[in-house]
């Protein structure tokens, strides 16, 4: 660009860690903004003031959030009539209320970081299920007590050979974890809103909903979180499924109804579970924490250096994207005809 050229305007919020390399070749081509708030009513303002106007692309993240607050109406509303994307760190965006960005004229584009997070993730749900099925969580609990593996032994846990791995919602983490399950000889059974094309679904057997519940020995949550799959898994659902079963959540907290699943836990129901999110984080209920069966982790799925690169540096190509060719490399699917 010659010295004269206004560059495009991107608006950074949150902040880079780990793609530093990735952001310093993204200044040569724009001009980079930040907001000067630090919480939400202090960002409103600002937008307000016209302060952002001229910005065409918000760089967000997992930190962002503790400026902006969720990006709903009010904030859709606030926000500078330039802007026209959105880029997340994230594969989960159920903070962005995306119905309200595709409502705007011109429409607030939105994209993810799809599949950036699979392994790292995957292998937490993995971690997951072997520590909920072979209940380490208890023994761990008694040797921190000095009580060795408890007085009466901590219960005998589970197997995972030969038993049914129930995904719901085999979007990339499901396709990664279903790999990662059958190498520890666990058969997998998946449901999701479509049936996967038998290259995609790697041979695992789709079943209905009311299948997947009923003939699960383990139960892997893997699907976003958005208006149709909050608690999903509730009360009813939990008398559908095999006593003794096992759940596991990596996906987000609000899929599941806490309160029913410590029901569930706490009749023998559910044998064990194991979270890595949580409904009201980073609030944990406490029949989950009292509970010795259940493996807890703080939300930890994509908590890696490599993973956290990955991630930051596949926002910000869907940064330099939006400025160089107005385009998204991964908008959201809910926009995809959008773009």
């Amino acid at each position: 660009m010659g010295s004269h050229e206004v560059k495009p305007k991107i608006l950074l919020l949150g902040r880079v860690d780990f793609a530093q390399d990735a952001w310093d070749a993204l200044n040569q081509i724009s001009e980079v903004v930040k907001p000067a708030s630090t919480n939400r009513e202090d960002f409103l303002k600002e937008c307000r003031s016209g302060k952002f106007e001229g910005v065409i692309t918000a760089y967000c993240t997992f930190y962002s959030l503790g400026i902006t607050g969720q990006v709903d109406q009010e904030l859709v509303n606030a926000l500078p009539s330039s802007l026209r994307f959105i880029a997340y760190a994230s594969a989960g965006y159920d903070k962005v209320d995306i119905d309200a960005c595709s409502a705007r004229n011109p429409p607030l584009l939105v994209s993810n970081v799809p599949t950036a997070v699979d392994d790292a993730t995957a292998d937490v749900n993995m971690f997951l299920i072997l520590g909920a099925l072979r209940n380490f969580n208890a023994g761990m609990h008694s040797l921190r007590q000095g009580r060795w593996r408890g007085s009466p032994a901590t219960r005998l846990g589970h197997d995972p050979q030969g038993k049914t791995l129930g995904i719901l919602g085999m979007g990339g983490i499901g396709r990664n974890l279903k790999k990662k399950a059958e190498a520890f000889g666990m058969k997998v059974i998946y449901h999701n809103r479509r049936q996967l094309s038998e290259e995609l679904s790697g041979g695992a057997q789709y079943v209905t909903f009311d299948e997947l519940l009923a003939t699960s020995d383990v139960l892997s949550l893997n699907l976003p979180l958005n208006k149709y799959t909050r608690h999903i898994i509730s009360k009813a659902e939990f008398a559908k499924m095999k006593d003794g079963v096992v759940v596991v959540n990596t996906a987000r907290g609000a899929v599941m109804d806490e309160a029913a699943l410590v029901d569930a836990l706490n009749s023998g129901k559910v044998f064990s579970a194991g979270l890595d999110v949580f409904e009201e984080e980073p609030k944990i209920h406490p029949g989950l924490i009292d509970n010795q069966n259940v493996i807890l982790v703080p939300h930890m799925g994509t908590w890696t250096i490599e993973t956290l690169k990955a991630m930051e540096e596949w926002a910000i190509e869907n940064v330099k994207l939006t400025v160089t060719t107005g385009k998204l490399k991964s908008p959201v699917p809910e926009q995809r005809d959008l773009q």
